[in-house]
């Protein structure tokens, strides 16, 4: 099972005669960077809301708004008078003292923090208890949603993985033909320099001996066939979405196609190894978005 980082969620509720609307973006990020906008009378509730949203969402950038409106659709708000009159008291007289305009004091008044409070002061914990449960639907529907994403980013890795190992297999038949080829120039690099009457056979064999220990790849195919089946079974994982040991297998894979290539020594190899790299290229891509 795979879940996409990105992903979105909404929920609405009722309470009294008001309605609970949640929203919830998230966007792929190497950190868990959390925003939540809310009334500002639930400043008190931030921390149980962040770990609500936290635990369910997990990882990424996630953007959630929670409003509540009347039932009219009209915000809950409320003015606070005693600030209002007197940040207009104030102003208005240094307006005065300076000979400025003061025409545009109330709009400028409204915009002060604290002036206009989004609701009637007081955390209601019934609707707290609605707010959550409304959060709680909205994060489920961000879950549905990442989960038919991730579906499709499997099915993507699936074929990508499916790719290198197709190419891994094409490799056996040029292993054997750069190692005739090999044999050949090397007999005949000796025999240019020492002479075909003085080739020592033993000698000459265990150049070859040397050269077929360095160009063996034998141990790197297995070990990326065998991180290959590994990612393969890891995408399978009914439980959770592998995503951070999915980025470790695939550094692995990396690290034994590099060594494919350092241990070519032939062009049809070398052209295998480069499609290889470009399909893990692709997974790594992929698996940005991975949670």
């Amino acid at each position: 099972m795979l879940l996409s980082m990105t992903g979105y969620g909404r929920a609405t509720g009722n309470y009294k005669d008001r309605v609970i609307s949640v929203e919830v973006r998230a966007l792929n990020a190497k950190v868990t960077d959390l925003k939540l906008r809310f009334l500002g009378d639930y400043k008190e509730k931030e921390l149980e809301l962040r770990r609500m949203v936290l635990e369910h969402a997990e990882r990424g950038k996630i953007d959630v708004l929670i409003e509540i409106h009347s039932a009219e659709g009209a915000a809950a708000v409320s003015l606070n008078e005693a600030l209002f009159r007197g940040y207009y008291r104030e102003i208005k007289r240094l307006a005065e003292e300076l000979q400025i305009p003061h025409g545009d004091i109330l709009p400028a008044i409204l915009r002060i923090p604290n002036v206009v409070n989004s609701s009637s002061g007081e955390v209601d914990d019934e609707e707290f208890e609605v707010v959550c449960h409304v959060v709680r639907q909205a994060l489920d529907n961000l879950r549905e949603y990442r989960l038919h994403e991730g579906k499709a980013l499997a099915a993507d890795l699936r074929l990508r993985v499916s790719n290198i190992l197709n190419l891994l297999h094409e490799l056996q038949p040029h292993e054997k033909e750069r190692f005739v080829r090999m044999r050949e120039r090397l007999r005949t690099n000796m025999e240019e320099a020492l002479g075909k009457e003085n080739l020592d056979a033993n000698r000459f064999e265990q150049e070859i001996l040397y050269y077929l220990e360095r160009m063996d790849l034998t141990e790197e195919k297995v070990r990326l066939e065998q991180h290959a089946q590994y990612f393969l079974q890891q995408l399978e994982d009914p439980t959770r979405s592998a995503g951070r040991s999915l980025n470790f297998i695939s550094q692995e894979m990396g690290r034994e196609i590099n060594t494919l290539g350092a241990k070519a020594y032939d062009a049809n190899i070398q052209r295998l190894v480069v499609q290889m790299k470009d399909e893990l290229e692709k997974i790594k891509e992929q698996l940005a978005n991975v949670l």
